[in-house]
């Protein structure tokens, strides 16, 4: 077993005031599970008083297998800080910081470019859609198999179809799938429709989220949408763009990317294979997790983070105390400021316990 590694601490028994934690590879066991023990630990951090966000590449239907366990504000930031959803009203989205369709054509014209044979797919509010090279990582029944100029037309409004099954990942990329392990109910399109109550509160009772919003030093400020997000039907908002290599390698794919579009979007990795996702500029978890922490009062010096890949990085420099897990990318290695066992021996458990004192 791996041995933790903490950073330095105020004095003993000092807390964070919020938990934010990856999910795969981090949280969650590789069998796609949420062991006893970090169950356990999650609801004493919560009686002590901790927020816990889970902050994840996984888009919103997804969510099921953690859905139990947040408590009170009952938010989760999903797909790389595009959207922020309520977990206690149906995974409802609350607000979302779309990849504007321009931006998402260039993209795609710019890898096509730089690396022909990238093969794309469209995660919007209402579920992914593929173009019909891109790999069968998991094939939702309701998806829309066309052209990427297909899925990012102005008019694309997907037809219903069959509910989209709500399996888990094996990483948040959208990349091979275990099956059903872990897999919450099936989902039906359109099942939780957003209410359209105006700009309402992320944070609690009169908050009210901003349009437009800079949340993280040097980054660009994306759009912030909130009230009336649209899941089904035309117009749904485009939440990641996913990019596809069969033969490059991943870090190199990654580091492609941002050379050749980098000034039209954000883009990380959370998968093994060479697969891109691809948000609005300026969109990471760490910018949204920010935002959130900065509507409770809640400071980066308060905040203790976890993760495992690239996905993660902006947020663990940004909090004021982090932990890679042992199976973590080495680039996630630098920028923490502890180490913790790896997700299958419970490591953000074995932090939680240290901190509370169990």
């Amino acid at each position: 077993m791996t041995s933790p590694t903490y950073p330095r601490v105020p004095g003993p028994g000092a807390l964070p005031r919020l938990i934010a934690t990856d999910l795969d590879g981090t949280l969650l066991r590789d069998d796609k599970t949420v062991s006893e023990r970090t169950i356990a630990a999650l609801a004493a951090a919560e009686r002590a008083g901790v927020d816990v966000f889970f902050v994840t590449g996984r888009p919103a239907r997804w969510m099921d297998i953690v859905s139990d366990h947040v408590h009170g504000h009952g938010l989760a930031i999903c797909a790389n800080g595009a959207a922020v959803v309520d977990l206690h009203r149906g995974r409802r989205f609350v607000e979302v910081s779309p990849l504007p369709v321009v931006a998402a054509r260039a993209v795609v014209e710019a890898l096509r470019s730089a690396a022909p044979g990238t093969s794309f797919a469209v995660e919007r509010t209402g579920g992914i859609h593929y173009e019909p090279h891109y790999p069968p990582f998991h094939r939702d029944p309701a998806a829309v198999t066309a052209p990427v100029e297909k899925l990012l037309a102005d008019d694309f409004a997907p037809p219903p179809g069959p509910a989209p099954l709500a399996l888990g990942p094996a990483d948040e990329g959208t990349g091979a799938p275990l099956g059903a392990t872990g897999a919450g109910p099936v989902e039906a399109r359109g099942a939780h429709p957003v209410e359209a109550t105006g700009p309402g509160p992320v944070a609690g009772p009169g908050a009210t989220p901003p349009r437009t919003v800079s949340t993280v030093p040097g980054a660009s400020a994306p759009g912030v949408v909130a009230g009336g997000i649209p899941t089904t039907g035309a117009g749904q908002p485009v939440l990641k763009l996913l990019a596809h290599h069969d033969t490059l390698d991943p870090d190199a794919f990654l580091a492609l990317a941002r050379r050749t579009a980098g000034t039209l979007a954000s883009f990380t990795r959370s998968s093994p294979t060479a697969l891109l996702e691809i948000s609005g500029l300026g969109v990471s978890k760490a910018g949204t997790l920010a935002r959130c922490c900065a509507e409770r009062g809640i400071a980066p010096e308060e905040v203790t983070a976890f993760g495992d890949m690239p996905n993660d990085m902006e947020m663990l420099a940004w909090a004021g105390a982090s932990y890679a897990m042992a199976n973590a990318h080495p680039d996630v290695l630098a920028v923490t400021t502890g180490r913790t066992a790896s997700n299958n021996e419970d490591g953000v458990a074995a932090v939680i316990e240290r901190l509370l004192g169990a």
